[in-house]
């Protein structure tokens, strides 16, 4: 009866059975009070009604909850064992629950513990903590009620425990200060250190004698001053400082700091009035007296003896000194009371301590009017601006000056006093008008700076005059006869053609204001050449790309609208070849620019060489001209190659090979210097001349060429480098072979002396030593049966053709062997030898000689390098004992 919704119960209308309806949930309602009724089914119906009491008994559906997600604690590392550090606290909705409580993580090395204590959790310390291990626990804490759980976080910072005391490194320290310091001067700063952290460790220093000349910062220990100090009243304090951490509780330590005051001198000077007030008519003489200033000081000795002195005060611009000595103030120039009627100076009494004490004193110095104003003119400078060329006795300018005197005293005379020799204008001396004297010429001189001078006597003022000539058209343009030498180098490379502008015609202008322009009168009506008749830039035509060597002359003229000049330009395109690349070598001049070289020595280094190599100049090619970049630019060496062609060689084109162009050069550097006045450095080293190869593979270096760098320029040539590029290439050398170049073959198992001969195997060879009346490369040449061949008889021998068949040599005058003119024994005289081309690295040799001297010592064979550096082997006498001595480079 008189239920609502949601009610949990029903009741079964026909058995009376009362049933739960909808969950029951004892937390939220524990107790169910209704009443019941039975009706019959009479008529009328009879009921009677009884009261139902229902009690919901509990079961454990809740699990318990902390009523905090997150604890916090701190702890002091000295804490007792057992010491409580928090209670942690959960609710279970569930009647007569039990919580109990346990530490499920986080609990390192078992420090702490927990016990149910009145419904909570008591975490307790269950052993000692140490802060340098651990400084931060974070505890995991589960409530159970047996069944279910909760669980929470326990957050526990561990603090520095004050175990150690601030220490002082010394228990007496003792500073020195002077008496002079200015309130606030840092004596001396105490420290101690603490081993503690945190505010255990942060120390605060206080003095335990309350002296008030001094104070100590409680943070930094910095002892300072905050009251004047005086040697005269006290010499000396003795102080008791404390250094007191911030720990509970708090620990200290206590020295004894010593302060010795020094004297100084602190008593300044005292001047008996408190200024001085004087005056002094503006034309009187240099040095005249105007008053005088004195002053005593309290100290003795030097710090009592007092001087005077404007320095560091105000002497009036300089118009006023002081004699040291006396305090009297004289002036030191003329004064102008127009400009200064009043001055207020300021002077000092300084007396001769250590440091100087000085007072200063106002002086007021009045000056007395008298005419004195000088002229003055517009301005301080004049730019005045002529043609030059103009006549002689044109008047200029006009340059006046005013004076505000009246009557005679404004009387102005003008005359030129600086810049006028020798004399090319004159001023007229009333009116001020300049009038020029000279011929004037740009040229010669562009610009006249005089100081003219404006005279009311007997006062003066000056001026500086600056007269600018305008530059006429009145010089022609200069122009030298020039070269342009094309090293034309024809490679597979799309581009290596210079295209672009290769310089410019070398012409100059005296006339700065000149506009120049440039054409070719005759010689290119190809268009060999291409010229901006603006610039002068010039470029060389598509035409010249092609395999044929081209000289050229052309005439060029250059104007500037009124006049011109014409040159001759000489245009040589040389055909670079790869022979002749891989014949040439690279000489090294000391000393030396691209520039200074092209003009004017490149002639007479080309002359040098050709001397060198009795061969014609035409035969030398030099085709780069480079500056070292490996050797840094203080150094200045310039690096030059070429190649030369043999005296002999016809159409064939034979050039001497770089070994030969090397040993000839290099044996005749003195005078190759001598003649293209250039100093001539040793070669470099050879690429391979430090063995990177490994094994018996050969180093062979490789020549790779630039062509396309930029043309170099001097006053008189235009030159196009082809720039080398050394490489290297490792190979099996003649008679070796494998994988590694490591068997040696023996040459001469294929008999290439044939019959006539013995082969005489060598390393990377072999030499054929021939029977009698037999010679050639294999032995082939009968002279019974023979004819002439090229080169049969050696050493400039004539080979002569037998009618009988054979032929002989006749050999020159000298100690030449027949029958073939071969020379196998040779007499030196002293300071003499013979040079042959240089022996090539190799890894083994053999090398015979037979000899006789009656000198003690001797030199009988050296092999070097060409650069001076100990890479050599060399065969000597040496006090009658034979020596062979080898370096393989530097260091061994």
């Amino acid at each position: 009866l008189e239920t609502g919704p949601g009610f949990p119960f029903a009741i079964n209308n026909s058995t009376g059975w009362i049933v739960v309806a909808s969950e029951l949930d004892r937390e939220a309602v524990d107790f169910y009070s209704f009443g019941v009724e039975a009706q019959d089914q009479g008529n009328p119906p009879m009921a009677s009604s009884a009261s139902v009491s229902v009690t919901i008994l509990d079961v454990n559906d809740n699990s318990p909850e902390f009523t905090q997600r997150e604890y916090g604690a701190r702890l002091n590392e000295d804490a007792a064992v057992g010491s409580s550090v928090l209670t942690v606290s959960a609710v279970d909705r569930d009647a007569n629950s039990v919580i109990t409580y346990q530490i499920s993580s986080g609990n390192t090395r078992n420090r702490f513990a927990i016990t149910s204590q009145s419904g909570g959790g008591l975490i307790s310390l269950a052993l000692p903590l140490d802060y340098k291990l651990e400084r931060q626990y974070l505890l995991t804490i589960a409530a159970s009620d047996g069944t279910r759980q909760d669980t929470a976080q326990v957050v526990v910072n561990v603090t520095d425990a004050n175990t150690h005391r601030p220490v002082f490194q010394s228990s007496h320290y003792t500073v020195n200060v002077n008496e002079d310091r200015p309130v606030g001067t840092t004596v001396v700063v105490i420290s101690a250190t603490d081993e503690d952290t945190g505010e255990n460790a942060r120390i605060t220093y206080l003095m335990e004698d309350s002296i008030p000349q001094f104070r100590i910062a409680a943070d930094t220990g910095a002892v300072t001053t905050q009251m004047e100090l005086d040697y005269e009243d006290q010499v000396s304090y003795t102080l008791a400082i404390t250094a007191r951490d911030n720990g509970i509780p708090q620990k200290s330590d206590t020295t004894y700091l010593e302060i010795l005051v020094s004297d100084v001198n602190d008593n300044a000077p005292q001047f008996l009035r408190d200024s001085y007030q004087g005056s002094v008519y503006e034309d009187v003489a240099a040095f005249t007296s105007v008053l005088q200033v004195s002053a005593t000081d309290r100290d003795s000795g030097l710090n009592g003896r007092v001087f005077y002195t404007f320095q560091g005060g105000d002497d009036g611009d300089g118009d006023f000194i002081i004699e040291s000595t006396s305090g009297i103030v004289r002036t030191l120039r003329r004064l102008d009371r127009e400009n200064v009627p009043l001055y207020s100076l300021r002077a000092f009494a300084v007396d001769k301590g250590v440091p100087a004490k000085r007072t200063p004193v106002e002086i007021q110095v009045t000056v007395l009017d008298v005419n004195d104003n000088p002229p003055v003119f517009e301005r301080d400078e004049f730019d005045i601006f002529v043609e030059e060329n103009s006549p002689i006795g044109l008047v200029v300018a006009r340059i006046t000056a005013t004076d505000p005197d009246e009557g005679t005293n404004a009387q102005i005379m003008y005359q030129i006093v600086e810049g006028n020799i020798p004399e090319v204008f004159q001023l007229d001396i009333f009116s001020g008008e300049l009038t020029a004297l000279a011929d004037l010429d740009y040229e010669t001189k562009a610009e006249y700076v005089m100081v003219v001078q404006a005279t009311s006597a007997p006062l003066v003022s000056r001026a500086t005059v600056h007269v600018r000539l305008r530059d006429a058209n009145d010089n022609s343009p200069q122009l030298k006869n020039f070269e342009i030498l094309f090293n034309n180098y024809i490679t597979n490379r799309s581009g290596s053609f210079p295209g672009g502008v290769i310089g410019r015609i070398p012409a100059h202008d005296p006339d700065v204001s000149d506009s120049l322009t440039y054409a070719f009168e005759q010689g290119n009506e190809l268009n060999l050449v291409l010229l901006d008749p603006r610039s002068g830039d010039l470029r060389l035509s598509p035409a010249l790309d092609n395999n044929r060597p081209l000289e050229a002359v052309m005439r060029v003229s250059v104007s500037d609208g009124v006049h011109s000049a014409t040159a001759q330009c000489t245009l040589r395109v040389t055909v670079i070849t790869d022979e002749m690349l891989s014949n040439s070598i690279t000489l090294r001049l000391a000393d030396m620019s691209q520039e200074r070289f092209l003009s004017p020595l490149l002639s007479r280094f080309l002359e040098g060489v050709a001397t060198v190599l009795a061969t014609p100049r035409h035969r030398v090619v030099l085709f780069n001209i480079q500056t070292d970049t490996d050797v840094g630019t203080a150094a200045r060496i310039l690096n030059v190659s070429l190649s030369v062609l043999l005296p002999s060689s016809g159409h064939g084109a034979r050039f001497f090979s770089s070994e030969e162009l090397q040993e000839r050069l290099y044996l005749n550097r003195s005078l190759l210097a001598t003649i293209s006045a250039q100093r001539v450095l040793p070669f470099d080293d050879n690429i391979c001349l430090r063995e990177p190869c490994e094994n018996y593979l050969r180093c062979v270096s490789v020549l790779q060429f630039d062509s396309s760098a930029p043309f170099l320029a001097s006053d008189t040539i235009l030159f196009r480098p082809i720039h080398p590029v050394t490489g290297l290439r490792c190979r099996c050398p003649p008679g070796f072979t494998g994988v590694y170049c490591e068997t040696e073959i023996d040459l001469c198992s294929s008999s290439p002396c044939g019959s006539h001969g013995h082969c005489r195997s060598r390393e990377g060879g072999y030499t054929c030593e021939c029977h009698e009346d037999f010679t050639g490369e294999h032995c082939e040449l009968s002279a019974r049966g023979g004819r002439c061949a090229p080169g049969v008889c050696r050493n400039g021998g004539t080979c002569l053709n037998l009618l009988v068949g054979g032929f002989r040599c006749q050999c020159p005058p000298g100690h030449y062997e027949k029958p073939f003119c071969s020379m196998s024994t040779r007499s030196f005289p002293p300071r003499s030898f013979l040079t042959f081309r240089g022996l090539r690295q190799r890894f083994h040799f053999t090398l015979a000689l037979t000899f006789a001297t009656k000198e003690r010592d001797g030199l009988l064979l050296y092999n070097g390098r060409f650069n001076e550096r100990h890479d050599f082997v060399a065969l000597e006498i040496v006090g009658e004992q034979v020596q062979f001595t080898f370096s393989a480079g530097t260091g061994t």
